[in-house]
């Protein structure tokens, strides 16, 4: 008798498990070249490192030493100051894929899958046939235990080729390191510097120390020790949940009647709401949820639309916020203007987010080239596809000729600019398990449009000053060299002193004049008096600070200085407000000064006013 094709076929047949799966498809997860390899598994420990010491209440401090072994191979270490781990959960957290504590739990995070660091351990063994060394401590009494590991991949269980314990003189933290076939590039926006760079803008309570192959050390400092608000596990929003998700939620509840069930399982649903949805749905409250068929999951599930419910909370996520993200962008760039938003909270399929934007321009960044986009999710960088994400084409979706900046073709904008853009959410839906783009989400790419669009709008009133300024500038620049030569020659026809033309450059201008004006007191007084004159020629109101900083402290002035001390210097500083047409006078008195002494005398100095608004002293905007 011939056996069946499908009998043969079947004897054939068996399961895989998921490390064997990746095994084969390690492309899926970053690892696809050499750079990319080393950037993903420095990404996955990184991450890993700050989600530790976050959780913790921990300043993080992070070691990344990136060492040459042999021709195409690279030892690539991390060390952190985080909490630690246990002795018996550090085998499965570094050599288990899809082990990890972050999967079910609805609130923000940088990693969710329990893939990350442990892919990297697989393909670290694959490539070099090396396992990973993992050194761990939980307590400065506690002894630190010392691993080597790799993965079985038939089982996707760890193998325990070392199990030690150590001396470590670190508190508690983490050390890895592994040896894998990566190569390490510099001078490319897709680089180990460029990932820690952009890390440390979204992330500016941590610092990180690279030290490159070569031994040069780059330093990240912190721009704040304020830990991020811890986000907070939440339940699933009715809004968004599909058929099968309700249906698989109904047949596994522990609840045995159906308005309880609503109340355990989803947020924003109290007793008056759950009563509400089942006189929606026609569903009785006592029902047993387990007995719901299709048709009345479906009408539950329609119910949710027709009630009132209110939004999800949004303690489940921890945005950068605004301060700190201009914070971070001044932190890593020289530039002339910033301007931060985060978003109020929406809701995507259930899943609460929040999108938060940064934009920086001028300085030091290249003007003729496109606008650099900085990417990220849940304060992680995406710095590969680029080109297939919703932030790149809700950036691109925007006409930036009314904001200031070219648009040729359409398409990325050119100009001295970067664009920050950060979505932080419960479930950041990316277009693969590598994690490298956001999912065209059109409430996702609404809330980005919004955002960008919020702080173009001050670069563009930034932009329009600035050439109002430049004008102003040019214009001073004309006069200040015509007045003098006419002032010049009437002085010589009088034959009178050269006169300060100050006050005719301001009128004409329409200028704030501040000048020092020194006299001698005579009659045998051996102290001079000063008068600091104040006269606004603008149409504005000017509110601002004068510092007049000389080596000694004054006498008797009027009105009082707040003083500062610096050295053998004092800072005079008055707050002034001096309204349109309007003029002040500050005066003091000092020990006689000789000649030599007041044309030693620093410049007066305005702070919060443009230099082109100020005539006869410096000017500094900040």
């Amino acid at each position: 008798m011939v056996t069946p094709i499908a009998e043969e076929l079947a004897k054939s047949q068996k399961s895989i498990s998921v490390a064997e799966f990746f095994e084969k498809n390690r492309q899926i997860l970053g690892f696809d070249s050499a750079p990319r390899s080393l950037i993903t598994t420095v990404k996955e420990a990184v991450d890993n490192s700050l989600d530790a010491c976050e959780e913790s209440g921990i300043l993080p401090d992070i070691l990344l030493h990136v060492e040459r072994a042999g021709k195409d191979n690279v030892v690539t270490i991390v060390e952190d100051n985080g909490p630690g781990i246990v002795k018996e959960q550090i085998p499965k957290v570094f050599a288990k894929l899809l082990y990890g504590s972050r999967f079910h739990a609805l609130k923000q995070s940088r990693g969710q899958q329990g893939i990350g660091i442990s892919a990297s351990v697989l393909y670290a063994q694959l490539t070099s046939g090396h396992p990973a060394k993992i050194i761990s401590k939980i307590d400065p009494g506690k002894p630190a235990h010392n691993y080597e590991l790799m993965i079985n991949t038939s089982t996707n269980e760890p193998e325990i080729l070392k199990d030690a314990i150590v001396d470590w003189d670190r508190p508690h933290g983490t050390r890895i390191e592994m040896e894998m076939e990566a190569s390490y590039v510099k001078g490319r926006r897709q680089s180990i510097y460029e990932y820690l760079k952009a890390t440390a803008i979204v992330n500016p309570h941590a610092r990180i120390k690279l030290v490159e192959p070569d031994g040069n050390e780059v330093i990240f400092e912190r721009a704040t020790d304020k830990i991020p608000i811890p986000a907070n596990e939440v339940l699933p929003h009715p809004q968004g949940i599909e058929l099968g998700t309700l249906m698989k939620m109904l047949r596994y509840t522990e609840r045995q009647k159906l308005s309880p069930f609503l109340r355990y399982s989803f947020s924003r649903i109290g007793h008056l709401t759950a009563e509400e949805i089942c006189k929606a749905s026609g569903l009785d409250p006592e029902l047993d949820p387990h007995e719901l068929n299709r048709d009345q999951a479906r009408k539950l599930l329609d119910s949710f639309s027709k009630v009132k419910i209110m939004a999800p909370p949004t303690d489940c996520l921890s945005p950068i916020g605004e301060d700190l993200i201009y914070k971070g962008l001044e932190k890593e760039f020289r530039v002339d203007f910033i301007s931060t938003t985060t978003r109020s909270p929406s809701v995507f399929s259930g899943n609460p987010f929040v999108v938060e934007v940064g934009i920086a321009y001028g300085g030091e960044l290249q003007k003729d080239d496109r606008i650099d986009i900085m990417r990220f999710a849940n304060r992680v960088p995406l710095l590969y596809q680029q080109g297939g994400c919703v932030t790149t084409h809700a950036i691109e979706s925007i006409k930036w000729k009314q904001y200031g900046l070219n648009q040729p073709g359409g398409g990325i904008p050119t100009g001295p600019a970067v664009i920050l853009v950060h979505v932080a959410s419960t479930n950041v839906p990316f277009t693969s398990e590598s994690k490298d783009a956001i999912a065209e989400i059109p409430e996702i790419k609404d809330e980005i449009e919004l955002a960008v669009k919020e702080v173009a709008r001050k670069l563009s009133r930034f932009l329009s000053k600035q050439d109002s300024l430049k004008k102003r500038r040019e214009k001073e620049v004309i006069i200040k060299k015509v007045l003098p030569k006419m002032a010049h020659k009437l002085s010589l026809t009088l034959n009178r002193e050269v006169p300060d033309i100050n006050p005719v450059v301001a009128k004409v201008m329409g200028n704030l004049l501040v000048d020092r004006m020194i006299e001698s007191n005579g009659n045998g007084d051996a102290r001079a008096s000063i008068a600091i004159r104040v006269k606004n020629y603008s149409s504005k109101k000017w509110e601002f600070n004068i510092h007049d900083m000389l080596p000694f402290k004054v006498e008797g002035a009027v009105p009082q200085p707040r003083v500062i001390s610096m050295g053998n210097d004092y800072d005079h500083v008055w707050k002034i407000s001096v309204s349109p047409g309007s003029s002040k006078v500050i005066r003091y008195s000092v020990a006689t000064l000789d000649e030599n002494e007041i044309s030693r005398l620093p410049s007066l100095i305005v702070e919060g006013l443009d230099e082109e608004l100020v005539t006869g002293a410096k000017a500094i905007k900040g």
